[in-house]
């Protein structure tokens, strides 16, 4: 499956179960593992773990293989690993913790605006 068509699944399906906050990273000027990160929000464990099962069902009905995942026992961050695609599932207090979006960003502009954003929310 290619890489966009993956992305539209993945995005589709973690807003089918409302999750908060959803970003998309191109990665392929960055690494040659992957394509995307796709990193969202859930409220409770429960919810993160129900938003990665779903990415799970949707893309394997369309067709696609979930090469693995991690995080379910504690829900806290689970992630969904899709080849091309990884898809990054947080609580709130872990997202901003360990800020991805910063850790990923692509130009010197982006990071300053992701690190003025994570100063701005009180890290």
């Amino acid at each position: 499956m290619n890489t966009p068509k993956l992305e539209k699944i993945v995005v589709a399906a973690l807003e089918d179960i409302k999750a908060r906050d959803i970003e998309v990273i191109n990665t392929t000027k960055l690494t040659a593992q992957f394509d995307r990160i796709i990193v969202a929000s859930g409220d409770s464990n429960r919810q993160t773990r129900s938003l990665a099962r779903h990415v799970q069902d949707k893309v394997r009905e369309a067709g696609g293989e979930v090469i693995g995942v991690e995080g379910e026992d504690t829900g806290d961050w689970v992630l969904v690993d899709l080849g091309d695609v990884v898809v990054h599932i947080m609580q709130p207090a872990i997202r901003s913790h360990y800020n991805l979006e910063e850790l990923w960003a692509t130009t010197p502009a982006a990071r300053r605006k992701a690190a003025a954003a994570a100063h701005s929310a009180g890290e």
